[in-house]
């Protein structure tokens, strides 16, 4: 067959969609290559950003998320099912309870520690994490010391069971209370064995620097969550947003005693499930698991 002439518009045509291609290629090699620290820290996955499909499909919900390759998930929800069902569970999937978020504070106090205890050990949770604090503790300075001091003690009676308990931040402890800024003068106040749960996007739409958080308490992020923030893309996934991954990653692995990166994805750009399957798959790319 004689060879077949083009054009030349074609012909640009078709090296400008090559060269695009390639730009393609190149741009995710060299964000592979960049160094994001490699994979030293296991991933897992915030069941509050799939915890409409949860309420559908629980055990479907977690084969999903193991299939995705998540090793591990952190609970805000137990969807109706006692403890050891929900171990099973994890444990049928090959996943990991991680953490969860202990709602209500109070039954994490006095009379109601015991049955709390024994919950999360029939789970197989080692980290009871207090996503937020009632009112009477977040309004006032005196408040969030008096909060920390519970913090303490709660951490001394649940040493003795292999537990820890710890703080996780939404935004407003970074705003500043007759000039002293919440999240400092608590974090201050507590002993190293109460965790802190760094959450990179609340902390950064609370106007605080994700990094500087981290940095500030060395050895005790045992997690965090791992959350976009862009002010450009509100609904932005990881890799798509505003935060410095690269530092963040090298802080919990250097400083911060970080044992578990937990994704977390609260906005409605994707399905929640594919939401949370492209943010490993960029984590993937970076050569984060």
């Amino acid at each position: 067959m004689p060879p077949r002439c083009i054009s030349r518009r074609t012909f640009l045509k078709s090296g400008a969609v090559a060269t695009a291609a390639l730009t393609t290629v190149s741009r995710q090699n060299l964000l592979a290559e960049e160094g994001y620290g490699g994979n030293k820290i296991p991933i897992a996955v915030q069941l509050y950003s799939v915890r409409k499909d949860c309420a559908k499909d629980l055990p479907g919900t977690l084969a999903a998320l193991s299939k995705m390759g998540y090793k591990g998930v952190e609970f805000a929800d137990y969807f109706g099912r006692e403890a050891k069902t929900l171990n099973q569970m994890l444990a049928d999937n090959g996943l990991q309870c991680v953490g969860s978020h202990i709602r209500p504070f109070d039954s994490l106090v006095g009379n109601n520690l015991p049955k709390t205890i024994e919950f999360n050990q029939a789970l197989g949770n080692p980290r009871l994490i207090v996503p937020s604090l009632p009112e009477k503790y977040s309004q006032s300075i005196q408040g969030w010391k008096q909060a920390a001091d519970i913090f303490n003690e709660l951490a001394g009676q649940l040493k003795p069971h292999g537990m820890h308990t710890g703080y996780h931040n939404e935004g407003p402890e970074f705003k500043p209370i007759d000039g002293q800024v919440p999240w400092n003068v608590f974090m201050d106040r507590t002993t190293q064995d109460v965790l802190i749960q760094v959450d990179t996007g609340n902390a950064a739409a609370g106007g605080a620097d994700p990094i500087t958080c981290l940095k500030r308490y060395k050895g005790r992020y045992a997690s965090i969550h791992a959350k976009a923030f862009s002010k450009a893309k509100p609904n932005a996934i990881i890799g798509d947003d505003e935060l410095d991954w690269k530092e963040i990653f090298h802080v919990c692995e250097t400083t911060g005693g970080t044992k578990w990166y937990i994704i977390e994805y609260e906005s409605d750009l994707y399905p929640p499930l594919i939401a949370v399957e492209k943010s490993l798959a960029t984590l993937r790319r970076w050569g984060k698991c």
